[in-house]
């Protein structure tokens, strides 16, 4: 059985960006995986210097994901997963790098910038035959997970309106003209893509909808806005969502919504119940079911299943947060890697994994939300 740490390298992420520190925190959490090499930066010396912080050795720090991909291959020791935690436009080039090489990928999302990135990464997936995972870290949250075990097992009955919101305030004024560096990046349709707030977070809302319910999204009728003027990308999104089988819903992502910070939050209506979770207040799910009144069922409580104990680590009371979810997508991924090696079927709690047809529906969200919005609102379809 394989039971060293995982070997893992990184592309991006060195020294200033946000999300590469969350990536390495949540890698080391579970104890699964080890840093070991990096392209941390296309700039040699800042690439030096970011794997010098981080302990690893020059010989393994590189600035271009290439050689990165090519030497880490041809190694005995080399990487067994590469973290890929660059801007949007650089998620495509090294994922496919990697893929080719034989090593499996975990990628921040949206998994690409393109809808025709994303198909071509599908098919590189496929012909690769690894492990492709994208951090939508959100269903790593033990709630989520029980959610989606009970709406399966028909707790709400047959859903009807499914309301996801995720309102943020932090680019109510044009912080991208200051020279903020994460700002620059997310309003620039070269380096993210043709979604601004809704590429950024709009893509967590709609998928946490769709693994939630397990329901798919079949059209979208979107409002697009730019409320800071000279801004190149909305910073807000009002879309009405039909999804297969009749359920009906709305999205609202802003990142211009004074007072929100990281209001992430999923109602689910069925025919008999509901349930309504907020990521500011993670460890709790309301559950209400019709004419009884309503339950809150505590992460690692009492009322809680199979797939909420098995992303649990600490006991009730206790609170596990965002860092904790974040790990579950590492701890998971590396539980499928060590049972493709060892030859042995992992536990199904293991595959609830966001995949790379995850992060292809996520594009196809965003073309048909911009192509929509251009068109006045019109109800567009995911799949052209």
């Amino acid at each position: 059985m394989t039971t060293r740490r995982l070997r893992l390298g990184m592309v991006g992420g060195g020294e200033g960006a946000f999300i590469g520190g969350v990536h390495r925190f949540a890698a080391r959490l579970d104890d699964e995986f080890e840093l070991v090499a990096g392209a941390f930066s296309s700039d040699a010396a800042r690439a030096a210097s970011s794997a010098a912080t981080l302990r690893v050795a020059p010989e393994r720090s590189y600035s271009d994901f290439l050689a990165m991909a090519a030497e880490e291959a041809a190694r005995a020791d080399g990487i067994d997963a590469v973290a890929i935690v660059t801007p949007n436009h650089l998620h495509h080039g090294p994922a496919r790098a990697f893929l080719e090489a034989g090593i499996d990928v975990i990628c921040d999302k949206p998994l690409a910038r393109t809808v025709a990135e994303g198909e071509d990464l599908v098919s590189a997936v496929s012909a690769s035959g690894r492990i492709f995972v994208l951090t939508y870290n959100y269903t790593g949250y033990p709630m989520i997970r029980h959610a989606r075990e009970m709406i399966a097992a028909g707790a709400l009955g047959a859903i009807r309106i499914i309301q996801v919101e995720y309102p943020q305030d932090w680019l109510t004024e044009p912080l991208e003209a200051t020279g903020h560096k994460q700002a620059a990046w997310r309003t620039d349709p070269e380096r993210s893509g043709a979604g601004g707030a809704l590429g950024d977070i709009g893509t967590h809302a709609f998928n946490l909808a769709e693994f939630v319910t397990g329901l798919r999204c079949e059209s979208v009728a979107a409002e697009l806005t730019a409320f800071v003027p000279g801004r190149r990308l909305d910073d807000n999104a009002h879309v009405l969502l039909r999804f297969a089988g009749g359920a009906r819903g709305a999205l609202w992502c802003s990142q211009v919504a004074p007072g929100h910070e990281n209001g992430l939050r999923l109602r689910v209506y069925g025919e008999s119940g509901s349930i309504d979770w907020m990521q500011e207040h993670p460890n709790q799910l309301r559950h209400a079911t019709f004419g009884e009144a309503p339950v809150v069922i505590s992460r690692g409580g009492v009322g809680g299943g199979v797939a909420a104990a098995h992303a649990t680590r600490l006991p009730a009371g206790h609170p596990e947060g965002y860092l904790e979810a974040f790990a579950q997508i590492y701890r998971d991924a590396a539980a499928l890697i060590r049972a493709r090696r060892d030859g042995v079927r992992p536990l199904p709690e293991c595959a609830l994994l966001p995949s790379v047809g995850d992060g292809l529906r996520g594009l196809r969200f965003i073309h048909a939300c911009v192509k929509s919005s251009a068109a006045g609102a019109q109800m567009t379809p995911l799949e052209d």
